[in-house]
């Protein structure tokens, strides 16, 4: 082979190794040549796509997949070329430096679930006339920085619930929950607030849970899977008593960032409450948590800067419902 191998290395510009838009990637493309060649152009490519795809059952033989794409960008960069006088490759081991520019966007953050993923690359590129082209890939990790502007963000957070108890009791169970605010950074302290008031006959438990959840969306459907984060079991609420929670739990310093910036996927943070009364129907509140990335510390002192003047939570953040079959929160 006249070209025997090509491959991509890109400098790291921070301990986490991962990079941000408007981010400029420097790095070498090496080749190794077996012997003389030309080649019409050597070309670099940094691309940011976004990919889905689950295929459903629907009986009698019958599978339907679905997928959807979406890209971000694509920016290419010329490193070698014949009309230049460039384009004549030696034997031997060529390393050639290369700097290409993320672009200054809204980007989101590099994801992989189980029915979708958000990547970006470099691509190197060969050209040679009437042969092959020879490519390299070099996947690299962009987190999004996070955005303290989103609606409501530092406002407080309120829901209730009243539910019947019908099998094996009587009366009723109502839950208020209340958290300071709905954005985070990972290592903070969320504190949740609840008012518990068990008019039943029968003892109630409240459970404690903070979770993750996946949206994919492709040809008018949507897909959903959950997966929890932490969890604790509250003391029991006996009947015909009031119990008033105070609790802290800390975001988990290993969260990535929320995503709502992708049009086919979504990763989104609940935190929710539920009063299990057995036999009977679940009480339960969810309240949604936005996890911003913070990698310099620079959100976390934003948001202490933030007014935190209270209101009730009104986010644009949800898209709109898609009907699927099975899914569920």
């Amino acid at each position: 082979m006249t070209i025997q191998s090509i491959s991509i290395e890109y400098d790291t510009k921070n301990e986490e190794n991962v990079f941000f838009s408007s981010d400029s990637i420097t790095g070498r493309i090496v080749l190794s040549v077996g012997k003389s060649t030309k080649i019409e152009c050597l070309s670099l490519k940094a691309k940011g796509k976004a990919k889905v795809m689950w295929t459903e059952y629907y009986g009698g033989g019958i599978h339907v997949p679905y997928f959807s794409k979406v890209k971000f960008f694509s920016v290419e960069k010329t490193i070698l070329q014949r009309e230049s006088g460039t384009g004549t490759l030696t034997p031997g081991k060529h390393v050639l430096p290369y700097a290409i520019e993320i672009p200054d966007m809204d980007l989101p953050s590099s994801f992989k679930g189980r029915f979708g993923k958000i990547f970006y690359l470099l691509e190197a590129r060969v050209n040679r006339a009437s042969r092959p082209a020879c490519k390299a890939r070099r996947k690299f990790t962009l987190l999004s920085k996070g955005d303290v502007t989103i609606p409501d963000l530092m406002k407080p957070q309120q829901r209730d619930t009243n539910k019947t108890v019908t099998f094996f009791g009587s009366g009723n169970v109502t839950m208020d929950v209340h958290i300071d605010r709905m954005g985070y950074v990972p290592g903070e302290n969320l504190q949740i607030r609840a008012d518990i008031v068990n008019n039943s006959t029968r003892t109630v438990t409240p459970k404690y849970c903070m979770y993750e959840k996946h949206c994919f969306y492709a040809n008018g459907k949507r897909k959903v899977c959950t997966k929890d984060i932490l969890e604790e079991r509250g003391a029991p609420v006996p009947a015909g008593t009031r119990l008033n929670v105070n609790k802290v739990f800390s975001i988990p310093q290993h969260l990535t960032g929320t995503i709502f910036s992708c049009p086919i996927l979504k990763r989104e943070y609940r935190f929710k409450v539920v009063l299990d009364v057995t036999l009977n129907k679940k009480a339960e509140v969810r309240l949604p948590i936005v996890v911003l990335a913070d990698p310099d510390g620079s959100v976390s002192k934003e948001l202490q800067e933030q007014n935190t003047t209270p209101g009730n939570y009104n986010s644009g953040l949800n898209v709109p419902e898609v009907r699927d079959h099975g899914s569920s929160e």
